[in-house]
């Protein structure tokens, strides 16, 4: 099971490294290290679970947080239009993506990084495409996907996704941000 002790911090030197492809089909190994990284965002976000280890919240955790250069990441929520994302992705590769910034207001964390971070903004792309394989601990099925992203689960994806080419949110931060929107605004709108 993995736990706080196992996140490496902000500084450690494989944090800024750019990860290796996963091999296909995944070995036992890599099965093991899949659904691993998704039990800890589920446990996470269960207050139980995550009170009785001292886990912190996360919606995300990429295999390079806990010290394997991977490309593998696990996410873990449900989105504004209550759609469920909850599996580990492999080999992933962003195909397109908007030119519209959003960010997150109050901004990003991380748990690799332990320093107060609110109010510093990351840019981020409003829409994403991303190819990657998803991996499924409860069937142990891998399946190809292409997914077309917006506005939060695009932010969740590119977060992670950056963990795997050696980059952490705190490189993007800023005080503000001219030519991005608050995606809350964008979501809000969306209803009505």
């Amino acid at each position: 099971m993995i736990t706080m002790r196992n996140i490496i911090r902000e500084g450690h030197p494989n944090l800024y490294k750019v990860s290796k492809p996963v091999r296909l089909p995944l070995s036992k190994g890599d099965k093991r290290l899949a659904t691993e990284l998704l039990e800890f965002v589920a446990n996470s976000q269960d207050e139980e679970i995550s009170e009785k280890y001292q886990l912190r919240a996360a919606v995300g955790l990429a295999a390079p947080q806990i010290n394997i250069l991977k490309q593998m990441f696990a996410v873990h929520f449900v989105d504004h239009d209550n759609n469920n994302y909850s599996f580990t992705v492999i080999n992933p590769e962003i195909i397109s993506k908007s030119e519209q910034m959003i960010y997150l207001p109050g901004g990003e964390g991380c748990l690799s990084v332990d320093r107060d971070t609110y109010g510093l903004l990351t840019p981020r792309h409003q829409e994403i495409t991303i190819h990657f394989w998803a991996f499924n601990p409860d069937r142990s099925d891998l399946v190809e996907m292409t997914l077309e992203l917006k506005n939060y689960p695009a932010i969740v994806f590119q977060h992670e996704y950056d963990h795997l080419n050696g980059i952490l949110f705190t490189e993007k931060m800023f005080s503000e941000l001219a030519n991005a929107t608050p995606v809350w605004e964008i979501e809000d709108e969306s209803l009505d």
